[in-house]
């Protein structure tokens, strides 16, 4: 295992001469080596008689897995200090002024020097991770000052190195953790084939987060006002590239009837993007130019940021853009309100589009007539409540993922038991 190790080291210390080597012609090497210059400098050391916890996230995704349980335990135990570390220059960039974390950093590279001197520095009493980044020095120095470490919304696939012949390092590495939370039962199922036991099935924590968002969700005059000018059923596209925006326009083409009321929210508004959906659909009105004469075009293109999830409670069925290109947006936002989801054939990496299709609660589809045939089976009140029944007890099975978190760190975790302090 020793050696294992130092080839480990080895291969990490290459990986980060190469991101050095190439950072001046690289934006992202560039900002991942800089991020990290001097990063013991950086750091905010931990007073003695804190309760310090230390969450780690690779890149945004992650950190929205991670943001309802650091909203919880930032609510719960406000004295608690935390420490909030990323992998990927694209999380940092977007959330290093995060208000509830008291320090964001780059997570230095995974050395055994640097995962003492990191942990020295914050005296972390509990260690979360989210969903994978498997630094292996980080976790064994954790595993061998016995700090209580966890791994939250965990998915685990058989091709996994934890699960092969080969393996018997990266299990090692695994041991390290004192609980691992999985979303679903096969991964609970892997684990236990290798005789890893501590593992609660706890679901997404993510679905807890848009829950509440849902609840909270308030009106809006303006698209309620477009919504209730004619008694049609609503589509809400979200998060819509070019090419998802052609096929819906061509779905409209291929459909015999078209009903719908399109509420359009392309993922960058760029006057570039607002104009490409204006020659798709001339009838279309813009969101800041919408007026009550106006009420009666078939098409509002929201032409700002940050309303998407304020928009699906108002949906008969949401579509999800992406799926034509590199991989769809968030498909939880909308299930949240319970809606049937579509969204194109690039959907396979993400866990939840995957459950879903397979529930036949959302429905990939590869072109524009296979687009207007899904929307019309919707139409219809039989094929359109079992997919909302299905989307609803997916969101209901895997709610409550932070809530048995936070449990286990109740029972486990004694500074946190005194509100925040040693």
């Amino acid at each position: 295992m020793m050696l294992l190790r130092l080839l480990y080291t080895l291969a990490i210390r290459l990986y980060s001469g190469v991101i050095h080597a190439v950072s001046p012609f690289n934006a992202k090497a560039k900002l991942w080596a800089e991020g990290r210059k001097n990063w013991r400098e950086k750091i905010t050391k931990t007073p003695a008689d804190a309760c310090s916890i230390w969450m780690h996230v690779s890149s945004l995704g992650e950190f929205e897995q991670g943001r309802p349980l650091i909203e919880a335990l930032k609510s719960t135990y406000p004295k608690a200090r935390l420490t909030l570390t990323f992998f990927s220059p694209s999380g940092y960039t977007l959330r290093h002024n995060y208000p509830l974390a008291d320090q964001v950093l780059y997570l230095p590279s995974d050395t055994p020097r640097n995962a003492q001197d990191f942990l020295d520095a914050i005296r972390p009493d509990l260690a979360i991770f989210v969903k994978y980044d498997f630094w292996a020095n980080y976790l064994i120095t954790l595993h061998q000052r016995q700090i209580p470490t966890i791994l939250v919304s965990a998915l685990f696939r058989p091709e996994q190195a934890f699960f092969q012949w080969h393996g018997a390092f990266w299990r090692r590495v695994l041991q390290a953790f004192s609980h691992i939370f999985v979303q679903e039962a096969n991964s609970a199922q892997l684990l236990q084939k290798i005789d890893f036991q501590n593992i609660s099935i706890a679901g997404d924590t993510r679905v807890d987060r848009v829950m509440r968002i849902a609840a909270e969700n308030k009106s809006n005059d303006i698209v309620n006002d477009f919504v209730q000018a004619q008694n049609a059923p609503v589509l809400v596209a979200g998060s819509t590239w070019p090419d998802d925006e052609r096929t819906l326009a061509e779905a409209r083409k291929h459909s015999q009837h078209w009903p719908w009321r399109l509420i359009i929210t392309p993922h960058e508004p760029s006057a570039s993007a607002i104009q490409h959906i204006e020659q798709l659909w001339p009838d279309a009105v813009r969101y800041s130019q919408f007026t009550a004469q106006k009420s009666q075009s078939n098409v509002l293109i929201i032409d700002n940021v940050g309303m998407l999830n304020t928009l699906y409670r108002y949906a008969t069925v949401a579509m999800i853009g992406g799926g034509f290109g590199k991989g769809i947006h968030n498909t939880l936002e909308p299930a949240a309100f319970g809606l049937p989801i579509i969204f194109g054939t690039r959907f396979h990496k993400f866990e939840e589009a995957r459950q879903l299709t397979a529930r036949q609660g959302a429905f990939s589809v590869q072109n524009a007539s296979d687009l207007a045939q899904t929307l019309q089976t919707l139409l219809e009140a039989g094929a359109y409540d079992k997919a909302a029944q299905a989307v609803q007890m997916y969101m209901q099975e895997n709610q409550g993922a932070t809530r048995q978190i936070m449990d286990w760190i109740a029972n486990n975790i004694t500074c946190l038991r005194d509100g925040g302090y040693n």
